[in-house]
């Protein structure tokens, strides 16, 4: 089979398309032929091998095939799989611990890892959700833990009429947030380049700000959440945009903004009612994903996929995403076509 195989941290260039041997699943797996995957932004941080990937493995990358979110049809299943059998069309997240692997035509998968696809999701729509839609779900959630904590917990609920800002709205994470944000009712701010404003306010978006022209901790507004996608200011910046009882919560950003955010967002939580840190991400989560598909089927969310490139040229889109230009999701297809 064919598959992107990384063997050293670098750029994309140091990806090759390689011929390698096509995987054979264990008692407890499904073997997936893939036909879609999307890319995440911990793909290039992989690739890059940012300080905590490194921190795991110094010398070179733990898994030579990078990808998690896959869509695709089970062709064969191990001995102990119950829930599926060859023909299913499946979807499902391939992260830590489960190895990656999604860069490729073949990819082995627990069976708890998978899921039945909606058959009104084509394959592409389908693997832009297990990672990016999960993650902003569970982050729209975030509130002060019942025990001190360095953590945000995620059993919270943004409330009709809560006003709620997205900042870096434009990107895979970003445009579900803002649907899944205005689905709970929330009166929604999307934050990001003016390129992707037209494109925020036709995804449901009630304001939007285009961040190199308007400070949003400065304009004077209040938000009940922030979800920032692209964390870059000062922790008290974001403190200052909060409403009285206001929730700040980070899903990435620089690492001087993250730092900062893991390390004084708690202090700033334990000493007033603004609640401030991150939310620890729960994987394959089946009640979460049972709930986007929901939201799926009534129309509510709709996966945002700005450009589709084949197996091939994994590399090119990684540049693009990195670059920060996707509006939405890229998607990778196995199918012969150039991107769109």
């Amino acid at each position: 089979m064919k598959a992107i195989v990384c063997t050293k941290y670098g750029s994309p260039n140091v990806l090759r398309l390689k011929e390698v041997n096509k995987p054979i699943p264990k008692e407890d797996e499904a073997l997936v032929k893939i036909h879609a995957t999307s890319l995440n932004a911990p793909d290039f941080e992989t690739l890059r091998g940012v300080f905590v990937i490194r921190m795991m493995a110094p010398l070179k990358p733990a898994h030579k095939i990078l990808g998690s979110d896959i869509a695709g049809r089970i062709e064969a299943v191990g001995v102990n799989v119950k829930q599926f059998q060859p023909g299913d069309e499946v979807w499902g997240d391939l992260s830590f611990p489960l190895g990656f692997g999604a860069f490729a035509e073949y990819v082995c998968v627990p069976e708890n890892a998978l899921r039945l696809k909606p058959v009104s999701m084509s394959f592409e729509e389908a693997a832009a959700v297990p990672t990016s839609a999960v993650v902003a779900l569970q982050n729209l959630r975030a509130v002060a833990p019942s025990s001190p904590s360095l953590m945000l917990s995620d059993n919270g609920q943004v409330q009709p009429g809560q006003r709620v800002l997205i900042n870096g709205a434009g990107g895979g994470v970003g445009t579900f947030a803002v649907q899944i944000a205005k689905s709970f009712g929330a009166e929604v701010t999307g934050v990001d380049s003016a390129r992707k404003l037209d494109m925020l306010r036709s995804i449901g978006a009630d304001h939007v700000i285009d961040y190199t022209q308007e400070d949003f901790t400065k304009s004077g507004q209040r938000y009940d959440l922030i979800l920032d996608v692209v964390a870059y200011r000062s922790i008290f910046a974001y403190k200052r945009a909060l409403s009285p009882k206001g929730i700040y919560v980070f899903v990435g950003g620089s690492m001087a903004a993250v730092i900062q955010a893991f390390t004084l967002g708690p202090l700033i939580s334990m000493t007033g009612s603004k609640k401030m840190g991150s939310v620890m991400w729960k994987p394959n989560n089946k009640e979460d994903l049972a709930f986007l598909e929901e939201l799926f089927e009534s129309g509510k969310v709709v996966p945002v996929i700005d450009r589709r490139y084949p197996l091939s040229e994994v590399p090119e889109a990684l540049r693009y995403l990195e670059d920060g230009h996707a509006r939405g999701k890229v998607v990778i297809t196995m199918k012969n076509n150039n991107k769109t």
